[in-house]
């Protein structure tokens, strides 16, 4: 194989014995179909029923059943590989892969090899410092999932639960694009955002309905494709940025030590940060493919693939590129507000009539600081976007002083309730009286006459007054109030 155009950037490189080494990166994702039914039985999908519960007789594989295709799930690989920017073909093939499975009851697992549902597409990656990196789809195609094989309820016998076997997944194949651990876990992210606002997969990793293959070579700058090694099953994108580091330095060690990679598939061990090996790779031939005789190619008219785009939501890059454009935002934080269709949404709702840079900074620095903080979603915000809404109205017209705001959004966020009517009962409201403003100044420049002299003859020293004042008036003195009258107090422009 030739090695691909794209080259590591020299930051990127890992430094060796021997000099530099560039990491080649492809995977293997395999998101869960969201659908109520398995992809070839009406077996219910549903996560966490009693073990075996959701089994059909296509499922346990008794003699007789035959296969019938979920058109949910051809819909829903359609849509994703509409959301890749893919080829879609019209017609595919569902094939036998014939290897032991413990705990897929037929012995083979109907996938798709050579004639997948979808083709070539991409995915743009936005990197650090406003750098984007394309990143090639080479395919994805339709498969079965396996059951649960569990070891530890008895000292004797393996326990096996077919819940999951049969469940439609879709394994969406890279191209070795990808030349550091922090691309692929971009890339992942941004996969599973994009399946999330199309509705074909959650994306929770917890639960294995999206986990990744993660294969990872090394060779020297410029130099053909090392052999690589495949690491099975991460199911979190933290692992896998550790799984890639440790095993590109694992590979730079045997290669600079004189030896040769051995071709295999390996385990990542979270707890002690390191792959290790699991089985000798197989080769496709080894699986012996073959067009499965129960299921008739599966083919479609591009009209029902017009017809799936044309329902297709705004998706993030183009959501990204909209909230640049209109609502003036930069680049960055459109990125961060359309990483979830919800917190896109949430922003959308708290922009409307009002200034959108000023929302942006409340949803993304505010809410999103504080929801992380208590480890919640967008989903689970205590406070709404009316009630951040409010919030930002109270400080547009003058009610309430920016420090305010904030600990009225924290009683909010804590308590709930109407933003007016908390700024109402708990005397929150902001002081305009130029009054109350010059007695409150008056006192502080009594208490401190040696710093009056000091900002007199160093006017960024009034800056300290201006907090003193704040202070003494519980933060709701009018900011702009406290300068323009603490300045002329001071003789001071």
């Amino acid at each position: 194989m030739n090695a691909p155009v794209r080259s590591a950037k020299p930051s990127q490189l890992l430094k060796g014995a021997t000099g530099d080494w560039e990491i080649v990166i492809g995977l293997e994702v395999h998101a869960q179909v969201n659908s109520n039914a398995k992809l070839f039985s009406g077996s219910s999908t549903e996560f966490g029923g009693e073990p075996n519960s959701h089994v059909s007789l296509v499922d346990a594989a008794m003699p007789g059943m035959l296969p019938v295709i979920n058109k949910e799930c051809v819909a829903q690989a359609v849509r994703t590989g509409l959301g890749l920017k893919a080829h879609i073909n019209l017609r595919s093939v569902f094939d036998r892969k014939n290897y032991f499975y413990p705990d897929l009851p037929q012995g083979y697992q109907i996938s798709q090899y050579k004639s997948p549902i979808v083709g070539e597409g991409e995915i743009v990656l936005d990197m650090p410092e406003g750098e984007t990196v394309v990143v090639g789809v080479e395919r994805l195609h339709l498969e079965q999932d396996a059951g649960k094989s569990i070891h530890d309820q008895s000292p004797t016998f393996s326990y096996v639960d077919l819940n999951r076997s049969g469940v439609a997944l879709m394994e969406i194949v890279s191209k070795p694009d990808m030349r550091s651990a922090e691309e692929a876990k971009a890339y992942v992210s941004k996969l599973r955002t994009i399946l999330r606002y199309l509705g074909t997969c959650d994306g929770d990793m917890e639960k294995g309905n999206l986990r990744a293959d993660v294969n990872v070579s090394v060779r020297k700058p410029g130099q053909p494709f090392g052999t690589r090694c495949e690491i099975k099953n991460v199911n979190s994108i933290r692992f896998i940025g550790q799984a890639i580091e440790y095993e590109a330095r694992r590979q730079i060690g045997i290669l600079e030590d004189g030896g040769t990679i051995v071709q295999e598939t390996r385990l990542f061990d979270p707890g002690k940060g390191e792959t290790r090996s699991m089985r000798s790779k197989e080769e496709a031939h080894d699986y012996r493919y073959f067009p499965d005789p129960d299921l008739l190619p599966l083919e479609f008219e591009q009209a029902y693939v017009d017809a799936l785009a044309a329902e297709l939501p705004e998706l993030p890059d183009e959501k990204k590129a909209r909230f640049v454009r209109d609502y003036g935002v930069t680049p960055y934080d459109a990125m961060v507000l359309t990483l979830e269709r919800a917190s896109a949404d949430f922003f959308e709702q708290v922009a409307k009539g009002r200034d959108a840079k000023i929302a942006a900074n409340w949803v993304i620095n505010e809410l999103f600081g504080r929801l992380n903080k208590d480890g919640k979603g967008i989903e689970d915000s205590p406070v709404s976007a009316d009630q951040l809404g409010a919030i930002i109205d109270l400080i547009g017209d003058g009610t309430i002083s920016g420090k305010i705001a904030k600990d009225l959004f924290e009683i909010v966020f804590t308590e709930g309730g109407d933003p007016r009517a908390i700024v109402e009962t708990r005397g929150l409201k902001q002081v305009t009286d130029t009054g109350a403003i010059e007695a409150a100044i008056d006192a502080v420049i009594a208490a401190n006459p040696d710093k009056v002299e000091q900002a007199k003859a160093k006017p960024t020293l009034a800056g300290w007054f201006v907090g003193q004042v704040m202070k003494s008036t519980g933060g709701k003195a009018n900011p702009q109030a406290v300068n323009d009258i603490l300045k002329k107090k001071l003789g001071i422009e």
